[in-house]
């Protein structure tokens, strides 16, 4: 690949990189965050399930996969605000891709936009295990 190529995932992470440089501090960030999980698309009560439950985060966080290699999306919910913002940009990321670029892709904008440091230790776990099941589902449907 060329150094001008970059996959959508890559460029779904410089707008959100670019999207928080415009934000002052992290009292308007969460604000974003928040505002982001509110434009979530309906989540259906009945994939509220253990199936699609993601285990390590303190707020309740449901994942669930639909496609195949060639294209996964992913449907999201969380009982939290801040969480739901979290989903939204994962999904922004991730949502709509080959199983194989999901694989592929690192999530780079959570330490560019300072998430990292900025997440409680609960938050950031949490963050890790729905990011972990979202790549599982991906590679389970054939992406490595």
């Amino acid at each position: 690949m060329n150094a001008t190529a970059t996959t959508r995932a890559e460029q779904a992470q410089q707008e959100i990189t670019e999207e928080f440089a415009f934000l002052g501090d992290w009292t308007e960030r969460y604000q974003y965050l928040i505002d982001l999980g509110r434009q979530l698309p309906p989540f259906p009560d009945e994939y509220k399930t253990e199936a699609y439950r993601v285990h390590g985060c303190q707020s309740m966080v449901w994942l669930v996969p639909s496609g195949d290699a060639s294209c996964m999306h992913f449907e999201a919910a969380s009982d939290s605000a801040i969480v739901s913002g979290l989903i939204a940009l994962v999904l922004r990321v991730y949502s709509d891709r080959p199983a194989a670029e999901i694989l592929a892709t690192e999530p780079a904008f959570i330490g560019t936009i300072g998430l990292a440091k900025h997440l409680s230790p609960t938050r950031s776990n949490g963050l890790a295990a729905m990011l972990a099941k979202l790549k599982g589902y991906a590679a389970a449907a054939g992406g490595g």
